[in-house]
Order: structure tokens, then sequence, then C-alpha cells
């Protein structure tokens, strides 16, 4: 009996000691939330979307609305990255670098052509990319 009480007790303390995981609190600085060789503008542009105004559109993008809650605004910026006409499939436009600073975040795009055969049809890429911080953007 004196043995089973003792290695119950030492099992407890084993147990009871035991370190635990420590939730990592640090979050990716940015996640392509949509990127598609379909659906961009008919035009090359870049747009930082800051304000709930402009964050409507995203809350109302069907391929967005289980990424994106009405709250990120508060902790968040959007990129909206449109490459313009493509004369082929295969383009694409994406995030090369992100370098937070203490007051900005240095974002440098990077334009892909297609590598291989692609298809003969005109596309207009584009990309939807959530940066996890309110600082203030600079595209690159």
């Amino acid at each position: 009996m004196k043995k089973t009480i003792f290695i119950a007790t030492i099992a407890l303390v084993f147990f009871a000691c035991a370190p635990k995981p420590i939730a990592s609190e640090k979050t990716e600085m940015f996640e392509i939330l949509k990127q598609s060789e379909y659906g961009g503008a008919e035009f090359k542009f870049f747009e930082i979307i800051t304000e709930a105004k402009e964050f409507k559109m995203l809350l109302n993008d069907p391929d967005l609305k289980k990424k994106v809650k009405a709250s990120d605004i508060y902790t968040a910026n959007f990129l909206l990255l449109n490459m313009g006409p493509q004369t082929s499939g295969g383009y694409s436009i994406s995030i090369d670098s992100i370098q937070e600073l203490e007051n900005d975040v240095i974002v440098t795009i990077k334009e892909n052509a297609p590598t291989g055969m692609a298809t003969s049809v005109m596309t207009n890429p584009m990309t939807i990319v959530k940066i996890n911080s309110k600082k203030n953007i600079i595209i690159k």
C-alpha cells in the first residue's frame, strides 16, 4: 500500500511540475487573403485600405467573409494590389518582403511573369493582403 501511495505521489509531483507550453502571441506580419489571375482592375494600382468605409467592400466579398472580421480594421491595414491587364495567363502580383520599422511598414511588391507555357487569354491579376499592423505603409 505504501508503495502505491509513493508512486502516486511521485506521479502527481512529476505531472504538476511539467513545463506548460506557452502560446505564442507573435502573429505573422502579413497574410494573403486572396490572389487570382482574374478579378483585378483594368489598370495597375496599389491601394492601402485603412478606413472603415473602404473596408466594407472586403467584408462584403464572398471569398473574404470567412477570413476578415469587422474588428480587423482596428488592428490591421489591407492592401489591394492590381497588376492591370496582361496578355496571357501566368502573371501574378505578390509580396516580395515586408520590413517593420519603428513607425512604418515597408512592403516590397513583386510582379511575377509566367514561366513556361501559359494560356493565351487576357488576365487582370490581383492580390488582397492583410498587414497585421496599423503603422504607416510604404509600398516599394
